[in-house]
């Protein structure tokens, strides 16, 4: 069950408070990293193992993220995406989400640490009490980010 968490969590956004996210495709040479790397495989060497690039191959990567600090210092790593590779070339599907460090930090916050016995806008309410994403630029300017990645009825 935690690998299904891993691997199509996120989708759970599409059923959240949250905006839901897009879809980028990516077509041609292998260049999209899952994560880190570009698709990789790892054969056996002499001295142990090696990685080589794949030919053909799938690869489904989840939401990346951590906890850094304390238990709901949740910190975005990468977005989700399905690549497909076939001899040097690439087709990625990657999920685009706006204002995507916030939003994804945001929803693991709700997803993970709030109430799920309340209602969506109350652990909204949570979120917004415990979980602040409002900065403050050089300027002086003050931004809010649960206005650009809620839905319109949660701001």
């Amino acid at each position: 069950m935690k690998y299904l968490f891993y691997k199509f969590g996120y989708l759970k956004a599409l059923f959240s408070p949250f905006k839901p996210f897009g879809l980028k495709w990516y077509f041609g040479k292998v260049a999209i990293g899952t994560p880190y790397f570009l698709p990789r495989k790892w054969v056996k060497s002499e001295n142990g193992q090696i990685s080589v690039p794949k030919k053909v191959g799938f690869d489904v990567v989840g939401l990346g993220w951590k906890i850094k600090w304390s238990d709901d210092d949740f910190r975005f790593e990468w977005a989700p995406l399905i690549s497909f590779v076939f001899f040097g070339y690439q087709i990625a599907v990657m999920v685009e989400a706006p204002e995507e460090y916030q939003y994804w930090e945001a929803w693991l916050y709700y997803e993970l640490r709030t109430d799920k016995s309340k209602s969506q806008s109350e652990r909204i309410k949570e979120c917004k009490e415990k979980f602040p994403l409002t900065y403050t630029s050089g300027d002086g300017t003050e931004t809010n980010y649960y206005n650009l990645v809620l839905k319109e009825q949660y701001q």
